[in-house]
Parts: C-alpha cells; structure tokens; sequence
C-alpha cells in the first residue's frame, strides 16, 4: 500500500523534493484510522511534517479512499550484507573537526592591509580572534567581490589556531554547506553531518547569501547557528551583501546575524591601493617604482584581485624579456585592463539611464522628494547601481542626494518586494538592465 501512496506523491513533486524526502521512508504501521510513518531522524519528521502532510494525506485518499491522520517515528534500517558493501561512503559529507587545510596559509593579518575601506572589520577580526565568542558573535562581513573578505575571515582563524591549537575550527562555503548536506540526507547520514558541524569551536562559512532561497539549507543552517551560539562557540560569514538585503533569507536568520556585528568592507582609497601593491611586492620579492605603483593604483580601482594582478602582469613581463619596468610599459601592458575598468557600469550611467525612461532630469533623483514619479525611479536607479556596481551604501547615497546608506537599503528591498509581485516593475528592471549593459562595452 505504501508503495501506491508514494507513486501519487511522487506526482506532486519534483523528483530531486521526492528523492531527498520521501523515499527514504517507510510505513511502520496503518490501522485504516491513523499511519505511522518511519523516517531517518527527528529533523526528517519536522521538515516532512511542515512541508508535505497535506500531500502524503492525498496519496493515502488516493490510494485507499481515506485521510488518515499521521504521525512520525524513527527508525533504523537494517542494511543487508550486499547493502552495506555498496553503501556510499559518508566521509564526503563531512567537513573536517580541525579544517586547517582548507586555509589558505597566505591568508594572515600579516599579508592583509587595513585602510578606511576595512578598518572595523579588521579590527573586529583580531578582537575576535583573542577572546573568540566573547565578543562580536556572530561577525558577519559583507562587501564586494575581491575585497579581502575571505582573506580576513581566515587570518583570524589562523591567529586563533597559533594561540590555541587545540581550538577546532571549520571553514567552508555555503555551497559546500549545502551539498554535504543534500548527501547527508541522501545517505542518512544527517546526524554525523550535525554532529561534525556543531561540534567545533569556531564556524567560518564564506559566501553565505548563497543559501538564500533554499529553505532545508536555512533550516539546518539555524539550527546549527543555535547550537553554537547556545555553547558560547564563534560564528564568522561573508557575503556580497548586509542581511536585511538579501532576498529570500529567513527573517530568523537576519534577526540572529543583527545579534553579534555587521561590517562592511569598502574599495579600498588610493593610499590603501598603493600599500596593497607595496605588500605584493614585498611577498612576492619584487619591485616597482613609486611612480609606477602609483599609476597602476589611480588606474585599477574595481577591486584588490585585479589590483595585484596587474602588477604580476607589468612584473612578469619584464622578467620575460628584460625590459626595464616604467610608466610606459605599465601603460602597454595594462591597456587592455584599463579598457576594461573605463567601460565599466558606472553611476552615472544608471542614472542617466534611468531619468532617459522616466522621462525626468538626472538632477530629479537627487532631489527630496516622495511624489512617485520621483520617488520610484530614485529607487529603481539606487538598485541598479547596487546591484551592478561595487560602491558601498554610503557611496550610493552621496550620488542620491546624501541619502543615509538605510535610505538606500530601503529602496533597494522595496524594488526587490515589487518585482515578486508586480509585473510591470519587473518589466522595468529588466528593460534598464538591458539599456545599461549594451550601453557599457
């Protein structure tokens, strides 16, 4: 009968929902009143039970003409010798107790350069890293690509681990987070994946508004968070945004990350740039002039990546082919590099772009004004600038009128709001976005 029940569910669902969820079940027992049906692990009850009871009581109408009222129980299968022998391994769904070989060594506060850009999170880093989860926790570290902030997050783990090497720490990506997980479900291995996660000391995961939208991640994700946070342990994330403007993450979740600190990091200024390219140089047991570093910092501005990259290109060049390294090779070298930083999206060209469909001035989105033939395409430019440049939420409300940087996290969550529910800003969006990008290369 069992079997029946799950054929119509399997149905209603897509095959990946069904795989994870419902076929590792079993029916313990049916009276024609009430069912009682097996799974792994109390999670796979809760998560079954909020999200699939009304479906599994249409198969059992389905299948016998009745809705039974259901409850869960547990249990534990019992693998036959040829089961057992075939019986994926479960290691792969578990992150190490003591992950120091996912560090990056190069990643220290030692290699890492504080600026106006980075400042607090940086200080925050090593405040945290000696006293961990006594302050600052969870710390959560947002910013654009190429900032530093993966580098940041490890340097205080590896200032933890020299004073303490006992201290057992995790890195991982949310992405990795997600698919142990998926595999952990899938072998019935999701009380070895909890067991390793909240047993460490210290959790760092990079890229966190990954796991936005995908509603098992996030549950096992705060449940994981509450474990933690509950025995006083350190809870470190990234992401490319602050909490409140990430779509589809739980408000639960953004509640608790407002908990401990929230910190940006910002492009870093040009005297920041200059040390960066000094503190490649000095790693990498190479040299440039001033007047060189200095060119290349004015030139390269989108992020610290392409920063060093640039002067490894001029650097490896010249050690190619023995040319000596000036302003004038940087500029041959580089030309293409800096074709590419020029044509770039800037604010300036969302906001042109935007006052052009509206049929308003571009100086109208900066004025103070809430009538919503202003007001709406102020908003829509302020997401798009956040959404396709890397400037920081203070940067953004300068060119809007020195708007404060909640005024524009505002209008960037009211955009995102509108374009679930309503088509014609939907329209909109993707119109500009389409206007902005031809416009751009």
């Amino acid at each position: 009968m069992w079997a029946s029940v799950l054929a119509r569910i399997r149905q209603e669902l897509s095959e990946q929902s069904f795989k994870a969820w419902l076929e590792p079940t079993r029916l313990v027992s049916f009276d024609g009143q009430s069912a009682s049906i097996g799974v792994p692990d109390k999670f796979y009850g809760e998560w079954i039970q909020a999200h699939f009871l009304e479906i599994i009581k249409d198969g059992f109408a389905a299948a016998i003409g009745e809705k039974p009222d259901i409850a869960f129980s547990i249990f534990s299968p019992v693998k036959t010798p040829v089961e057992k022998m075939h019986a994926p391994e479960s290691v792969s769904a578990q992150p190490a107790a003591v992950s120091n070989n996912d560090l990056n060594p190069k990643n220290t506060f030692e290699n890492f350069v504080p600026g106006s850009g980075n400042r607090l999170a940086h200080a925050a880093a090593l405040a945290i890293s000696d006293a961990p989860a006594r302050i600052y926790n969870p710390f959560f570290i947002y910013g654009s690509v190429g900032l530093g902030k993966t580098h940041l997050m490890q340097a205080l783990a590896h200032r933890i681990l020299a004073k303490n090497p006992q201290k057992k720490i995790c890195f991982t990506t949310s992405e990795r987070f997600t698919n142990q997980l998926i595999h952990a479900i899938q072998t019935r291995s999701t009380l070895q994946f909890r067991n390793r996660y909240r047993s460490v000391d210290v959790l760092l995961i990079d890229d966190i508004h990954f796991i936005a939208g995908k509603e098992a991640t996030q549950e096992e994700f705060f449940h994981t968070f509450n474990a933690l946070y509950d025995a006083h342990k350190q809870i470190v994330v990234t992401s490319d945004r602050p909490p409140r403007d990430i779509a589809g993450l739980e408000d639960r979740l953004v509640s608790r990350f407002g908990w401990g600190l929230v910190s940006d990091m910002q492009l870093p200024d040009f005297e920041t740039r200059v040390a960066i390219l000094k503190k490649k140089m000095e790693k990498e047991t190479v040299s440039v002039s001033d007047e060189v570093a200095h060119f290349i910092a004015r030139k390269i501005k989108s992020n610290i990546r392409e920063l060093e990259g640039a002067l490894i290109r001029v650097v490896a060049y010249s050690s190619l082919t023995g040319t000596a390294v000036d302003i004038r090779l940087a500029q041959d070298i580089l030309k293409d590099t800096f074709s590419e930083e020029a044509s770039k999206i800037t604010i300036n060209l969302i906001q042109k772009k935007v006052a052009d469909y509206f049929n308003i001035k571009v100086s109208d989105l900066s004025i103070k004004s809430r009538v919503k033939t202003v007001s709406l395409p102020r908003q829509i430019a302020m997401f798009l600038v956040r959404e396709l440049t890397s400037h920081s939420l203070p940067e953004i409300g300068e060119y809007f009128g020195g708007r404060n940087h909640a005024t524009v996290i505002h209008s960037c969550q009211k955009i995102k709001e509108e374009m679930l529910h309503n088509e014609a800003t939907q329209n909109t969006v993707a119109t500009l976005l389409k206007h902005i990008k031809s416009d751009s290369y």
